[in-house]
């Protein structure tokens, strides 16, 4: 299957706490990187999500949010992912962000070549990338 989000992570759910509306799901990497969703307690059922099985987490580069360097900001954001700019890719308008984590995941992130500018974004630099846990979209094998 093909799709046009940008991250991927493929791995195994390792955790799963529900509740009356919603449930977070956390799907650790084969490198045990981290990614938490947010979905409905209808897609836990329907999906068969459990712990121990593999999942899909997805989401999209434009919903990625970037931090340059070591924030002294604490945030609200559930997936806070560290690690170092890999590759800057610029375009007419926006720059491609790819961020290599420790796990060996690379999150990709779509943000203006001003923030680019403004954060002193460059290959080799530590950044980490913010994910809203309700912007991760799970799949899981049939």
């Amino acid at each position: 299957m093909n799709i046009s989000a940008r991250n991927v992570f493929e791995g195994t759910i390792t955790a799963l706490s529900n509740g009356a509306v919603n449930a977070e799901v956390e799907v650790t990497t084969q490198g045990g990187d981290k990614i938490v969703a947010i979905v409905t307690e209808g897609s836990v059922k329907s999906l068969g999500l459990a712990i121990g099985q593999p999942a899909v987490a997805y989401t999209k580069a434009p919903w990625v949010m970037v931090v340059a360097g070591d924030s002294k900001i604490r945030f609200s954001t559930r997936n806070q992912l560290s690690g170092t700019v890999k590759r800057l890719t610029k375009g007419a308008v926006n720059s491609d962000v790819a961020i290599a984590l420790a796990g060996g995941s690379v999150v990709h992130a779509v943000i203006t070549n001003e923030a680019v500018l403004e954060l002193g974004l460059k290959e080799g630099a530590p950044a980490t990338a913010l994910i809203k846990a309700s912007h991760v979209v799970l799949g899981v094998p049939v």
